[in-house]
């Protein structure tokens, strides 16, 4: 059985360590503490807490909450994990303090050191789960001048059986709250079986564009420091002429993070459609790499080089030091993006009312100079392609079937957890240690018959004799191809002479006067 008293105690000395425990709060924190364990009294005397003060993560008393809660029955059987969230959100000093205790540091030490600690503080405090995110795969493919970042994606828990039956019997609400998972109510939110529990989310409130945003940090990170810039009112997305001057804003604030937006139509636009958000972080993606191979002239905006990138889809760069000038010649590209047409590429900016053409621009610093990358986008769909024809195709679909957002198009593959015990059994199938039926992969109750076509071509190309490490190589390079291919895909002006033609027909209207 867990001793609530030492429990307490505990989360004190961590309270104190890792989440800036003003002592002054001490007295405080611990009776709240106590009543949250249901005691009436504390301690007698002071454990030894020594081991707490050395924890990287708070796992071990997260472990020990929610032990403490099933055994003393203080929550609802299924709850437990939303009690533990709430006890480290009381550990958590209040929105004010967070953003006061950041300012203070930024204004002594610098931004990279306030984020630094702030980053550091939600990982103390359970938001950002560390744990969970260092079981995702991940590796890297070299492909020419370019290189992908592809991750299998483990972190974010499955439901257990207990829980989905709790969730099949809850009442539905008639109106939802908080309104979606980015909403500003979040913060502090108990959480319940259908909406994650926050009440130890906190962030960090700047303006953008004139209006009010706040920052947070993504509690299932797809890379280091990945963070969410989000309006404060429960707006739409949208990409138009405010966007840059938002996103210039950001990384005047945060210098050393880049920013960026989905495209704000679906297929193209990432998950989240109905609030308006960017993602960013302080880890620069591959497509930031990717070199420029054509400047375009400007007459007009000679403060901006204007380049296309050696990239797979659609992509500028518009680099300045100066940047209102930027921030213009960005706006002109977003406009002129969304009347454009080219007929040899299929691109159709509208469908009657209905527009298509969309895009993501990215924003970042570099030494003096400003950045803004932009991926041009188009979301429609025929009957050949009814999932996008700028989309994975679906000869593709085994691999990567949902949208291709921000982060992918930049480069970094968030894949399905799924592949990694898929993956592992096509693996046998080369080696042998599985016998190959192709009769049996034709049924779709088969596990592996979404990938029943890649396993013939893999089979007829290899056989079934590698050795595992020549199997695994195989089965890596074929999802690294995928992953390459998928990118082109998304490629509004492919990679022809036809197609790189009408990109550059595109970029010298916008910028013309």
């Amino acid at each position: 059985m867990t001793d609530g008293k030492i429990l307490a105690e505990e989360l004190l000395s961590y309270a104190e360590v890792h989440l800036s425990l003003d002592p002054l709060d001490k007295p405080y924190l611990r009776n709240r503490l106590l009543a949250m364990l249901n005691l009436d009294a504390a301690a007698d005397t002071l454990p030894d807490t020594e081991w707490v003060k050395q924890l990287a993560v708070p796992d071990g008393l997260t472990e020990k909450l929610r032990a403490y809660a099933e055994e003393n029955r203080l929550c609802e059987e299924g709850y437990e994990a939303i009690f533990a969230t709430e006890v480290m959100g009381l550990l958590t000093p209040p929105p004010s303090r967070i953003n006061a205790l950041y300012r203070k540091i930024a204004a002594e030490d610098g931004t990279d050191a306030a984020t630094a600690w702030f980053y550091s503080l939600c990982i103390h405090n359970d938001y950002i789960q560390k744990t969970a995110i260092s079981r995702n795969l991940e590796w890297t493919y070299r492909d020419g001048e370019n290189t992908l970042e592809i991750t299998i994606n483990l972190s974010k828990p499955e439901k257990s059986n207990k829980e989905i039956a709790k969730l099949l019997s809850q009442p539905k609400k008639k109106e939802k709250y908080p309104a979606c998972m980015l909403c500003e109510s979040n913060e502090g939110y108990r959480g319940t079986l259908t909406h994650p529990a926050r009440a130890n989310l906190r962030t960090l409130s700047l303006t953008m564009g004139g209006e009010p945003w706040f920052v947070q940090y993504s509690p299932y990170a797809y890379y280091r420091e990945h963070c969410i810039a989000i309006s404060r009112s429960h707006t739409p997305m949208k990409v138009d002429a405010t966007t840059p001057a938002k996103l210039l804003d950001f990384v005047d604030a945060f210098p050393a993070y880049f920013i960026g937006s989905n495209a704000a139509l679906p297929i193209v636009g990432g998950s989240i459609l109905d609030h308006e958000h960017f993602q960013g972080g302080g880890h620069l993606l591959p497509m930031q790499y990717a070199p420029v191979e054509k400047i375009y002239p400007a007459a007009s905006c000679p403060a901006v080089s204007v380049g296309r990138l050696k990239w797979y889809n659609s992509a500028l760069r518009l680099r300045s030091r100066d940047r209102e000038a930027l921030s213009a010649v960005a706006v002109r590209i977003i406009e002129a993006w969304q009347h454009f047409d080219s007929l040899p590429c299929g691109i159709f900016s509208h469908t009657g009312d209905t527009p298509h053409n969309t895009l993501s621009p990215i924003a970042r610093r570099d030494g003096e100079e400003y950045v803004i990358d932009m991926i041009l986008r188009n979301n429609r769909t025929d009957k050949t392609y009814p999932d996008g024809i700028f989309h994975a195709h679906p000869e593709y679909h085994n691999i990567k079937k949902e949208g291709i957002g921000l982060i992918e198009a930049m480069g970094r593959f968030i894949l399905p957890g799924r592949l990694k015990t898929q993956l592992a059994a096509i693996e046998a199938y080369l080696t042998g240690a599985e016998a190959y039926d192709p009769a049996a992969l034709a049924e779709e109750a088969d596990p592996l018959h979404v990938h029943a076509a890649m396993i013939a071509d893999l089979v007829g190309k290899y056989g079934t004799a590698l050795s595992a490490k020549e199997a695994a190589v195989a089965v890596t390079d074929r999802v690294n191809r995928t992953c390459a291919a998928i990118l082109e895909n998304t490629a509004v002006f492919k990679r022809t002479e036809e197609g790189l033609a009408e990109f550059d027909s595109f970029v010298l209207s916008a910028l013309s006067d």
